[in-house]
């Protein structure tokens, strides 16, 4: 709806007001003169006050504000629940409950009540519950309905309130002044706009003075509301845009994180096998080196010469045979035609040989004679001596 001007105000009987002898004093500022006993409202005021409201309801609602439509009485009852609903702001048309606003909490529960026994008519549940019961539930469904129906998806408190008679939406007043709740009013010669901070002057029992103003700040309120519903729908796109690149760049930085793990994990296991490959090639190496130098040690131990020639049928060293079997070595030779002595023997019976690096013999030198408790048995006479 276009902006109200003077001939809208002035066809749809906006300057009508009340009989002179039931007028409230407060009002005497907006009473323009009276005729015929009746008080005439300034409808230049009321056309500059109306765009004030019309200009605070639009600016409310396009920054996501809400307005509290309030009209009980049958003239206001239409145009308040059509532009609430075009304008999808709560409304109260059919009863005002006491606590409404001040005891909003209480007012919360039950309306979360409505919306479960919404929820189970619309589910079926109703109708499987005994007969009793079910009425009974039913019952309360209506009275909720007619009660807070219109309320129903009011999660807060308002911004503000458009009330359309003070005399009747008295109460509505009262809680809203106390909660420092805005109140844009439509207000009677009869009625005090102290309480009210948005005053429309005009007349609140016309049917069409009525859907004027109330169609008026609609119009304002439905345009702002349009407009932030926009806004808001184009922020909760942007913010889905910016969460899902979001997501994929943590996404992404997870990958690159997987990977460059991945790649150290990899490397440090090639590390790992290189030094086993190395340390087995060291274990090889050491290995093949191992009977080559035994070979070699034992090819330079054989071709090491002995210290000192030994004569054929010399007797070993005595300090050789001494330490290899611990018998007494003969200190000279046999006689001709004596009976040569046994050689020692070691434990086994073996012959103790002798060792030439211990007890080498010097060049051109007779072994040492060996001490004197070590001397050999004189030998035995020959055979048919001393006969």
């Amino acid at each position: 709806m276009a902006e109200a001007g003077l001939r809208e105000l002035l066809e749809a009987g906006v300057h009508f007001g009340h009989q002179t002898r039931r007028w409230n004093p407060n009002m005497r500022r907006y009473i323009f003169g009276e005729l015929d006993g009746i008080h005439i409202i300034d409808l230049i005021q009321t056309e500059e006050l109306l765009e004030n409201a019309r200009r605070f309801a639009g600016e409310l609602a396009s920054g996501g504000g809400t307005v509290l439509f309030v009209g009980t009485k049958k003239q206001a009852r239409g145009p308040v629940e059509e532009w609430a609903a075009r304008c999808k702001m709560p409304y109260v048309s059919q009863r005002w409950l006491g606590g409404l606003l001040t005891n909003f909490n209480t007012m919360s529960a039950r309306i979360a009540r409505l919306h479960e026994l919404n929820g189970w008519k619309e589910e079926g549940k109703l109708e499987l519950l005994p007969t009793k019961e079910r009425m009974g539930m039913q019952a309360e469904l209506a009275k909720l309905e007619f009660n807070l129906g219109g309320v129903r998806d009011m999660e807060r408190l308002p911004d503000a309130v458009f009330v359309t008679d003070l005399k009747t939406e008295e109460i509505a007043v009262r809680e809203a002044a106390r909660l420092r709740i805005p109140i844009i009013g439509l207000v009677d010669t009869n009625c005090d706009p102290k309480p009210v901070d948005y005053v429309i002057p005009g007349n609140d029992d016309a049917i069409r003075s009525c859907e004027l103003v109330i169609g008026t700040v609609g119009s304002a309120i439905e345009e702002g509301a349009g407009s932030w519903r926009v806004k808001e729908e184009r922020r909760l796109a942007e913010e889905m845009e910016r969460r899902k690149k979001e997501e994929e760049e943590r996404k992404k930085r997870e990958e690159e994180e997987k990977e460059r793990l991945a790649a150290q994990e990899a490397a440090k296991k090639e590390a790992e096998a290189k030094a086993v490959a190395a340390q087995v090639a060291a274990q090889a190496k050491a290995a093949q080196a191992a009977p080559a130098a035994g070979q070699a040690a034992q090819s330079a131990g054989q071709s090491v010469p002995a210290a000192g020639p030994v004569a054929a049928g010399d007797p070993p060293p005595p300090a050789v045979a001494k330490a290899s079997s611990g018998a007494v070595p003969p200190a000279a030779p046999p006689a001709e035609g004596a009976v040569p002595s046994k050689a020692p023997q070691g434990p086994a019976g073996e012959k103790a040989p002798a060792k030439s690096s211990e007890a080498p013999a010097a060049e051109g030198k007779a072994p040492e004679a060996p001490a004197a408790e070590e001397k050999a048995p004189a030998p035995v006479a020959a055979e048919g001596e001393g006969k």
